[in-house]
């Protein structure tokens, strides 16, 4: 009844109306989207710019700060001889850390585990009582060495995460630089697009692409930035990126279609990897067979025989 009250232009005004409105919800939002998309390109572009002053001021407050400044002071003092910190630096660059603080940190931390891990155990030693002298002589010594050894362990281990990573999406980020360079781009230009592009999947090449494409503007060779993409990181297979992307330069070949027979490379490689990991499966089950699997199948065959000749001792 009060559709039909209104009648046909009134039902028609209200549908504009509802129209117009729905237009306006989406508009602002397809504005505040863009807005969002805009300021987060702008965020990321400081961030790049400022990427070593914000690591310096994210690890320059509280406890990491008193950490990294210990550290600074140990390096400059002159205990650690130039090619120790060198190794140390090439260390944390290949796991990925490269913030200024970064060796700050790894030598602080390694400053505070050699003293405090030492001064726990001799405490606690002490508190409980009835030890012998050379035990608590060897449980500081002990826990010194661990507390040296820990960070590079994990160090290491960071590493090697870093350099898997790399090694899994390098593939699928050539063959974005391959779409990029048919499509018309220059090195730079397409090593920052796949850098923006895969960022979200493969963190670890994006920064290597970014990073790589930041050092060809700066230089004046841009083959330097190539082969130092290679020598950053000890992954052989940025060492023969950079190679084939000076070799192209320099020669004039297809950069596409050098990079595509490199991805192409890449992947029979992985494949080949995984051949070789799932052909030692049957050598890795063989123990955990015979210990888990062979107990039971002998008590599900035995097992009822046993029971039975059981039974019939006792008659």
């Amino acid at each position: 009844m009060r559709g039909a009250a209104l009648g046909l232009p009134g039902i028609t005004a209200l549908a504009a109306a509802a129209l117009v409105f729905v237009l306006l919800v989406a508009s602002l939002y397809r504005r505040m989207v863009y807005a969002d998309r805009y300021r987060a390109r702008v965020l990321a572009m400081r961030r790049r710019g400022d990427g070593a002053k914000a690591d310096a001021e994210a690890s320059g407050s509280g406890a990491l700060g008193v950490i990294q400044g210990l550290g600074e002071l140990v390096s400059r003092s002159g205990l650690l001889s130039k090619r120790t910190l060198q190794e140390f630096q090439q260390t944390l660059v290949v796991a990925g850390f490269r913030g200024r603080g970064a060796l700050g940190l790894l030598v602080g931390g390694k400053m505070l585990l050699l003293t405090l891990l030492p001064a726990l155990a001799w405490l606690l030693l002490l508190r409980n009582g009835g030890y012998s002298a050379s035990l608590q002589l060897y449980v500081p010594v002990v826990t010194a060495i661990a507390g040296l050894m820990v960070p590079d362990l994990i160090i290491r281990s960071l590493r090697k995460r870093h350099i898997a990573a790399l090694e899994v999406g390098l593939a699928d980020a050539l063959d974005l630089l391959v779409i990029c360079s048919e499509a018309g781009l220059g090195l730079e230009p397409g090593l920052e697009r796949v850098g923006h592009e895969i960022r979200v999947v493969h963190p670890a090449v994006a920064e290597e692409m970014t990073q790589t494409s930041q050092e060809m503007r700066v230089n004046a060779d841009r083959r330097v930035a190539l082969i130092n993409m290679g020598k950053r990181t000890g992954v052989e297979s940025l060492r023969r990126l950079g190679g084939t992307m000076v070799q192209s330069m320099q020669y004039g070949t297809p950069l596409s279609d050098a990079l595509r027979v490199l991805s192409a490379e890449l992947r029979q490689e992985a494949l080949n990897r995984f051949e070789t990991k799932a052909g030692r499966l049957s050598v890795l089950l063989t123990m955990p067979m015979i210990i888990f699997i062979l107990p039971c199948v002998f008590l599900i065959v035995g097992g009822p025989a046993i029971v039975k000749l059981l039974q019939t001792l006792r008659h």
